[in-house]
């Protein structure tokens, strides 16, 4: 009992301190983010980013977050940019390099060469007045008077400041561009996120032969054999122009058999529903998914601008696209 209270006092003064450490930020913005902002909106090339150490780390991940929000980068290693890596680098790039101390010697080693080439240089630092911050165009302070290592030593403070303050950088240059969820979904198509905001009811839907469809006048005796063969769990009924009328699905079957109607001899536009719900082959899975849930229904009949059936789907279908 007594170790686990130690651990959770450690927690909790990790959390207050790294906290403290991030709020202290706001005290810091000041022209410096602007004009860096500036220098990233106005790049033609890339953001290189750099650092060494437990900051390129945090490098790595500020320009992942940077890619998938609208504004291209990729992380370079300091010490691979000195032994060929800098070949990466050209004058229509902005490098944004991470160094607590500024004076990481990996990095001041490339410094000249930066500033050679005429790229941008922004800094983000927690020593103004080291050699890294003085050759930035902009320095980003990330001071903190206590890392949350009761050593003082590891960096953890430090590093979820600069991770905060890359975070600031991507987010204000994405409100800029007004990036969108179309856009962000375009950098991350294989995941779950993706398949909402890309993925379309043409996509996933039945069409052709596999569209379950029967005509006015067909007895219901027969229209639940196109039920069945298609295995949508209803069919679409068309008139003689071949547009939609009405659906006939599971729950018309159900009502029907509760009247006891006679199976052979009723015209399936008397037990069939009117007025029924479609969608078009544009829209979004995510959408149809939507309206499958709030009208309670498991189907959906597509159709084009003459509200004739091109395809049809079914919950099932979504699920297995990963919709659901």
């Amino acid at each position: 009992m007594t170790k686990k209270a130690d651990f959770l006092a450690s927690a909790r003064r990790t959390i207050q301190l790294e906290t403290e450490a991030v709020k202290d930020l706001e005290n810091h913005l000041d022209g410096d983010f602007q004009h860096a902002c500036e220098l990233m909106s106005q790049c033609t090339g890339r953001i290189i980013v750099t650092g060494m150490g437990k900051s390129g780390h945090i490098g790595r991940k500020i320009a992942a977050t940077l890619a998938s929000t609208g504004t291209p980068a990729f992380f370079v290693h300091p010490g691979e940019a000195s032994h060929g890596d800098l070949g990466m680098f050209t004058s229509e790039d902005v490098v944004l390099a991470l160094s607590n101390s500024g004076e990481t010697a990996e990095i001041v080693t490339i410094l000249p060469l930066i500033k050679r080439m005429n790229a941008p240089l922004i800094s983000m630092t927690a020593k103004p007045d080291s050699n890294l911050s003085r050759a930035a165009d902009a320095n980003l302070h990330i001071g903190v008077e206590k890392e949350a290592c009761p050593l003082n030593l590891a960096p953890t403070s430090s590093t979820t400041a600069q991770l905060v303050m890359g975070d600031a950088l991507a987010i204000a240059l994405l409100e800029t561009k007004g990036f969108s969820k179309e856009d962000f979904a375009f950098s991350h198509p294989g995941g779950s996120l993706g398949r909402q905001l890309l993925l379309k009811v043409e996509n996933v839907m039945h069409s052709g032969n596999d569209v379950p469809c029967v005509k006015e006048g067909t007895s219901l005796h027969n229209a639940l054999f196109e039920v069945t063969q298609k295995r949508l769990g209803m069919t679409a009924v068309l008139n003689e122009a071949g547009v939609v009328t009405g659906v006939f699905t599971d729950g018309d079957l159900r009502r029907a058999l509760d009247h006891e109607v006679n199976l052979k001899g009723t015209p399936i536009e008397q037990v069939m529903t009117v007025n029924c719900t479609t969608i078009r082959a544009d829209i979004l899975a995510a959408e149809c998914l939507q309206i499958m849930e709030s009208k309670q229904i498991n189907a959906l009949l597509v159709v084009d601008d003459e509200n004739k059936p091109i395809g049809a789907l079914n919950m099932h279908d979504l699920l297995k696209a990963g919709v659901l």
